[in-house]
């Protein structure tokens, strides 16, 4: 299969991800690339665990903690800009029930950083950069790391959706001394903050080395109708924004 799909930061919000995982199905895709933070901000962290420990299992190739499953299975708080992001992972932890906390233990890349090969290309699955797995950002002007040994590099965390090239200095005549590293972030399936609402993963087809970011469409009423006042409202507000 040289068709992957990409999904980061999910966030608990399970409306979302339904609507990808539709997406996913139409276009044949089998095998998927989770990049971390499954859970915490949205409402429904449980359900999502379950949704994928029961139906994507079997498709999963990569699967590594993020920031949120680092603090939150961890109870490190400390990494937080802001004290309703510490609020709000403290309401998730004592929201997980046994089972979800079993998944993410037991099924998870702990490292936030995860190296394999995928018909013939050497990957590196990161949550965030090589600087600083769980809470350092890969942006195209600020890579955070070098990525040198790489042929393509994928991380989220920033839930701002890119793909580009960086070309290295290297010793290879052949291809005039350059080494082509392809970078993506697929955004964020659960809460954008490119000002765009839409659920959002990316497609990379190996074989013709192209990548699609998609954004899909899911019913942002309902996720915000299951908030509670038990975190900020920022939280549920800026799901509508894509903030």
């Amino acid at each position: 299969m040289s068709k992957y799909a990409i999904l980061s930061d999910i966030h608990g919000n399970l409306f979302a991800l339904l609507e990808v995982i539709e997406d996913i199905k139409e276009q044949n895709i089998d095998s998927l690339i989770l990049l971390g933070d499954l859970i915490d901000y949205g409402m429904q962290s449980n359900e999502v665990v379950e949704f994928i420990e029961k139906e994507l299992s079997s498709k999963i190739i990569c699967n590594i903690w993020g920031n949120h499953e680092k603090a939150i299975l961890t109870s490190d708080f400390n990494h937080f800009s802001s004290e309703r992001g510490i609020n709000s992972a403290k309401f998730t932890a004592s929201k997980l029930n046994d089972r979800t906390k079993d998944y993410l233990n037991d099924n998870l890349i702990h490292d936030g950083k995860y190296e394999f090969e995928i018909e013939g290309k050497n990957v590196l699955a990161l949550h965030g950069s090589l600087d600083n797995h769980y809470w350092k950002s890969i942006f195209p002007d600020d890579l955070n790391g070098n990525y040198l040994d790489y042929d393509i590099v994928l991380s989220g965390h920033s839930h701002y959706p890119h793909v580009f090239h960086k070309f290295y200095e290297t010793n290879n005549p052949k291809m005039r001394n350059k080494k082509s590293v392809l970078f993506i972030n697929p955004g964020s399936v659960g809460q954008p903050r490119n000002h765009n609402p839409n659920a959002q993963y990316a497609i990379l087809d190996i074989n013709y080395g192209s990548v699609e970011l998609k954004s899909i469409p899911y019913p942002v009423n309902k996720a915000m109708k299951l908030y509670d006042g038990s975190i900020d409202e920022f939280y549920q507000k800026r799901l509508k924004h894509g903030i």
